[in-house]
């Protein structure tokens, strides 16, 4: 993940690379009076930072015409796809709840490096932050947090698996490190993936596809979709199942 520049660090000495400013507009899937569901495009920030390049976001582009608006939860600045955002502090402590109770699904999809034998199945491996190497996260048995992905298969082809990835949890890089445990890390991750992957792609191929919540003032439960964002045909040469 190229993360966002930090505070002590000059302008002029930044590489473009490090800039995390996308020109792509984000997109407002749905609205209602607390929430609303938005399509974040890859390489923008969730949220604003400290240095002043880091200050364009999703937040603060929502800001102007909804100026109550906050963070709930945060997709990588890697990531593309649906975030929720409330829009009053009443639907913000609900989420949150809902958050905390893990009872908002979340579904992803991502290509990855090499075909998956499994149809299905579950990664259960415990995830810590790796101090030396900051942001960077590891598995750790003896003082990694519960962590827990599912995953189906969707498209197999050429050295490629396309994948469903249902995280019950909400660890950092999570899906990332998850996916590399099994040997078959995401196309275009430049923490985890080896080279070969790393170059197969500009970007990170991993966008959040679905979620499924329950709006705060009515009780009802609110689905929604966001299509992935990157050419498949330059990635999967498909074999259909």
């Amino acid at each position: 993940m190229r993360e966002p520049v930090h505070s002590s660090e000059s302008i002029d000495e930044l590489p473009p690379y490090l800039v995390p400013h996308s020109q792509a507009p984000i997109r407002i899937v749905y609205e209602d009076e607390d929430l609303l569901l938005v399509d974040k495009p890859h390489h923008l920030l969730s949220v604003p930072g400290r240095h002043p390049l880091n200050h364009d976001s999703l937040i603060r582009r929502l800001q102007p015409k909804y100026p109550d608006v906050q963070a709930v939860h945060r997709l990588d600045l890697d990531t593309s796809g649906l975030m929720v955002v409330p829009k009053r502090r009443e639907s913000l402590s609900e989420l949150a709840r809902q958050f905390q109770r893990r009872q908002i699904e979340k579904e992803y999809t991502a290509v990855v490096w090499g075909e998956i034998d499994k149809d299905q199945g579950s990664i259960e491996l415990p995830i810590a932050t790796d101090w030396p190497n900051r942001p960077k996260q590891m598995i750790c048995e003896e003082r990694g947090k519960y962590a827990l992905t599912h995953f189906e298969v969707l498209e197999r082809g050429d050295n490629r698996s396309l994948v469903k990835l249902m995280p019950v949890t909400g660890r950092s890089h999570q899906l990332r490190i998850h996916m590399q445990s099994l040997g078959h890390p995401i196309i275009g991750c430049d923490m985890y993936a080896h080279p070969e992957a790393l170059a197969a792609s500009d970007r990170l191929l991993l966008h959040a596809t679905r979620l499924k919540l329950c709006a705060p003032s009515t009780g009802h439960w609110l689905s929604a979709f966001t299509p992935i964002p990157f050419a498949l045909e330059r990635q999967l040469t498909t074999n259909r199942k």
